[in-house]
């Protein structure tokens, strides 16, 4: 090599690590918040550690892993970074909740453009404070430097949970009937589905941007379309203790016809009573502007139901008036029939 050829690092190749140690220490902190007495490794390990608790005669440990989707590209456009952690938490601990498991640890992904301190620390607040809100410990992750593989300024994001369930509690689908009821939890938004279609229809078709008012509504673009996948833990947790609930479904990609069959017992379908209520208003801006058809829109989006309760026909009402009582929107929203698939009357 002669004196004046090109002197290459990494740093000039794209990836500043640096930028990555700066990253690392500003969520040191964020971490080490979430661990409980069963933590037992800290931030850097190569892997997380973690007793698994006693207490149960037949612990079966439950995993899931998901991401946040497209949602993300309304994060770059605004430039809010704190939203998009809550929401992959709280989506992982709503899959593993529908089998009767409680979180334990959670162990994040994300993986970026340029290293931007700033950002990362933002959205691991979001994975920490989700964590803490659902008594889960944030384990470990990774955050990966690839310039190469994504536009500055944007990141992807994936998340692992485990969480515990006693082997004779788990829901399976096993314990549903034919004449069950379904009691519906209200959403909180779109949370973290359809958001390929939503963003066509907000900025193409309407040419609206992250700070316009979402129509008919008080709010910003970005404050409708970042509003955070919601955790149903707290609310069903009790229900799971009383043992009375035989199924739950997680209404996400799919909607409620490609996620409620899931839940239930073979030779067992659904009617839905679509009529019980009133889906939130941007589903009605989404159907309007982008020409979207009535069973496209169930089966992209969750139309306001986040989750479903297969009770027992006379625990339904006992159950609507618990989850009303700790701030739940819930209503019976159908029965269990004899059959396949979901009818959504």
């Amino acid at each position: 090599m002669s004196d004046d050829s090109p002197r290459l690092n990494y740093r000039a190749a794209g990836v500043d690590l640096d930028a990555a140690d700066r990253a690392k220490r500003a969520i040191k902190s964020l971490v080490a918040s979430t661990h409980d007495r069963h933590t037992l490794s800290g931030m850097g390990s190569f892997g997380g550690m973690y007793a698994v608790p006693g207490g149960l005669e037949a612990p079966v440990l439950v995993s899931s892993a998901d991401g946040v989707g497209t949602k993300l590209k309304v994060a770059f456009l605004s430039g809010r970074h704190d939203t998009v952690g809550a929401d992959l938490v709280n989506h992982c601990v709503n899959d593993i909740l529908v089998q009767g498991a409680r979180p334990l640890f959670f162990m994040d992904y994300l993986a970026t453009g340029d290293m931007d301190a700033g950002v990362v620390a933002r959205v691991v607040t979001g994975v920490a404070r989700a964590c803490r809100d659902n008594g889960c410990a944030l384990l470990g992750g990774e955050t990966a430097q690839m310039p190469d593989f994504y536009a500055p300024g944007e990141y992807d994001l994936a998340g692992f949970i485990v969480g515990i369930a006693e082997r004779g509690a788990l829901l399976d689908g096993s314990r549903t009937r034919a004449g069950d009821a379904l009691v519906a939890l209200a959403s909180s938004g779109l949370h973290t589905n359809g958001y390929t279609l939503a963003r066509r229809v907000v900025f193409d078709v309407l040419g609206l941007d992250a700070e316009s008012p979402f129509p008919d509504s008080e709010e910003t673009v970005a404050d409708t379309l970042l509003a955070v996948h919601r955790s149903y833990l707290g609310s069903l947790s009790p229900e799971l203790e009383r043992g009375t609930v035989r199924a739950l479904a997680h209404v996400t990609g799919g909607g409620i016809p490609g996620n409620l069959p899931r839940s239930l017992g073979p030779g067992l379908g659904a009617r839905v009573d679509t009529g019980s209520w009133n889906p939130p208003g941007v589903f009605g801006v989404l159907a309007r502007a982008g020409g979207v058809s009535r069973p496209e829109m169930y089966r992209v989006f969750n139309m306001g139901v986040g989750m479903l309760v297969v009770v027992a026909p006379a625990e339904a009402d006992g159950l609507v008036s618990r989850l009303r009582a700790r701030g739940e929107e819930a209503w019976v929203a159908g029965e269990v029939v004899a059959g396949s698939g979901v009818e959504m009357g």
